[in-house]
């Protein structure tokens, strides 16, 4: 009832006119079991062309109704596949990064693509699910009108097998919301066959790890859940066939014995038992898609529900007002970004603990300063680069901008960064709508990196991307440049280039950015470069243990614990 009621505040209109025409369908098959009694006990009361005119009426009616009840049907589920997938889509762009990395892609694309679909096909069900209802009222009121007994008899026996029929359903739904859940595991043991599939070829361990562990118990627990709510559908069927045929017995044998039945309601009895079974096992048969739609429903709107946006009001700080200040030496600017006492901890999900703290932060980054970050594994340095590029909002502090605060998970407080994170993800189309200009400084940057041999770019498309690592690193650089933002973000980018890209990146690239007044922050362990940055900053265990070079005052705060300088 849920998927239901759900579809009729999200398309009422459609909707309702979807079950007007299954209604229609169904009363005009109805009206076939009144045509044929009247045909075979006529005895010539009612005139043959009128008998035919009803049957041809019959015929258009139900085929009319019928086509245009699926074909609506069809343009409506089809506009509810794409505005799910759309929304959800949404959501997702929407949600703040840590609570993406919490929810897990698998869990977001099995959503995406096995609910969505399985949803669909619950929404198609509705024509013939309305059609088998009108049906089976419409045999009611026929069978009334031959014998009000035997209505009652039909509605009571209905009624018992519909009851019984609902209480044996609950455990279908119960391994159906399981199986669902256990989708989304199993969903993530293939992304790992597909994407390790490298590792897991030299090593037969992990084969075995991944094959018979992972995915073979994963999907014999699916098998067994399914094959509970199987069990579940036929033991309900059963019975509900086994009402239906009590009550088709009651109506041959039984209701005679109460009262007198003459051969033309005898003849009506038959035809309506019979005709009914059809809507019946039509209903019972929706039953399951409509189970199994309320389970992707319900994970649809969880999903839903967690990825609810949090996006607020952001302060109007971005291009137009840091443009202004790229023509002016970096020392006669108040600083772009500033982070007060910024602090960020992970926790453990449902207890709560915390596993890592970062901060206090206090930093103060000017345009046209080029900041190196350095430290250890573990000691922060991504975590600040999250923090500080808006993806996670600080637990406590303020991050400013011009002196204004920003909003936690400001979508125009991210539009300041480029960023080329170590673990980058390369898209295969560039995101500019100016065409050949685009292509013309990209093919620049091309030659500059020494891709041009490699890659070609038209009409903002990568002719590949199937390159190596260092490679597809380049192209990532490629695209943040024609980002033109106001401060870039390098994570690691040189970890993994040749001494010549290297000295490029450093010694040419940097500087450039540098000069056009950008605010250019590397994390780096290549110490041969850092005479080359106006400040290097040190984490350790989460915090600042150092800052200095020749811009430490105006990059550095000096309020502790969060800056340690020395020389």
């Amino acid at each position: 009832m849920k998927l239901r009621w759900k579809l009729l505040r999200v398309g009422s209109g459609r909707v309702l006119a979807i079950a007007a025409l299954g209604l229609a369908s169904g009363f005009a098959s109805t009206g076939f079991i009144a045509l044929m009694n009247r045909v075979i006990n006529n005895q010539g009361v009612t005139p043959l062309h009128y008998l035919i005119a009803f049957f041809i009426c019959l015929t258009v009616a139900k085929l009319a109704t019928n086509f245009w009840a699926q074909w609506i049907m069809v343009r409506f589920a089809q506009d509810k596949l794409l505005g799910i997938c759309e929304e959800i889509s949404r959501r997702v762009i929407q949600t703040p990064f840590s609570t993406i990395e919490r929810i897990g892609s698998a869990r977001i694309l099995s959503t995406l693509t096995d609910d969505v679909i399985t949803l669909t096909s619950a929404i198609q069900q509705i024509p013939s699910l309305a059609s088998s209802t009108a049906i089976l009222v419409g045999c009611l009121v026929y069978l009334a009108y031959l014998s009000w007994i035997a209505s009652l008899s039909m509605i009571i026996v209905t009624a018992m097998g519909a009851l019984c029929y609902k209480l044996l359903m609950k455990k279908a739904y119960k391994s159906i919301r399981d199986a669902r859940a256990g989708r989304d595991t199993l969903f993530l043991y293939f992304r790992s066959l597909t994407e390790g599939i490298k590792e897991i070829k030299m090593n037969t361990d992990r084969q075995t790890l991944v094959v018979e562990d992972e995915i073979k118990g994963t999907a014999n627990y699916l098998k067994q859940l399914n094959l509970t709510a199987t069990f579940s559908y036929l033991t309900a069927d059963t019975w509900a066939k086994l009402m239906f045929y009590l009550m088709l017995g009651l109506l041959l044998f039984a209701l005679p014995m109460l009262q007198e039945v003459s051969l033309a309601t005898m003849t009506g009895y038959a035809f309506v038992s019979l005709y009914a079974m059809t809507p019946v096992w039509g209903i019972m048969g929706s039953v399951p898609v409509f189970q199994r739609g309320e389970a992707a429903l319900e994970r649809i709107e969880a999903l839903g529900f967690s990825l609810a946006s949090n996006e607020q009001a952001p302060p109007e700080v971005c291009a137009t007002q840091v443009s202004d200040r790229e023509t002016r030496p970096a020392a006669a600017v108040a600083p772009l970004i500033e982070l007060d006492d910024v602090r960020f901890s992970y926790h453990v999900e449902g207890n709560g603990q915390e596993t890592f703290a970062l901060g206090p932060i206090n930093l103060s980054l000017h345009p046209g300063n080029l900041i190196f970050i350095i430290g250890g594994n573990g000691s922060g340095k991504t975590t600040l680069l999250k923090l500080l590029a808006g993806l996670y909002a600080p637990d406590s502090g303020e991050i400013r901008v011009e002196g204004q605060p920003v909003a936690h998970d400001s979508q125009s407080y991210r539009q300041l960064f480029s960023v080329v994170f170590s673990d980058f993800y390369l898209f295969d189309r560039l995101p500019y709508s100016d065409g050949i200009g685009a292509d013309i400084r990209a093919g620049k940057y091309l030659e500059l990196l020494q891709l041009d041999k490699k890659v070609r770019i038209e009409n903002g498309v990568f002719s590949t991307t199937a390159l190596s690592q260092g490679q597809r690193r380049r192209l990532a650089l490629l695209t943040a440049y024609l980002e033109d933002r106001p401060v870039y973000i390098f994570d690691e980018w040189a970890a993994d280039q040749d001494p010549e890209y290297k000295e490029v990146f450093y010694k040419r690239l940097l500087p450039e950015l540098k000069n056009r007044g950008k605010t250019v922050i590397v994390i780096t362990h290549d110490d041969r470069y850092f005479q080359l940055g106006d400040v290097i900053v040190k984490l350790d265990s989460g915090n600042i243990v150092g800052c200095w070079g020749p811009g430490e005052p105006a990059l550095c705060a000096t309020k502790p614990p969060g800056i340690v300088s020395f020389s």
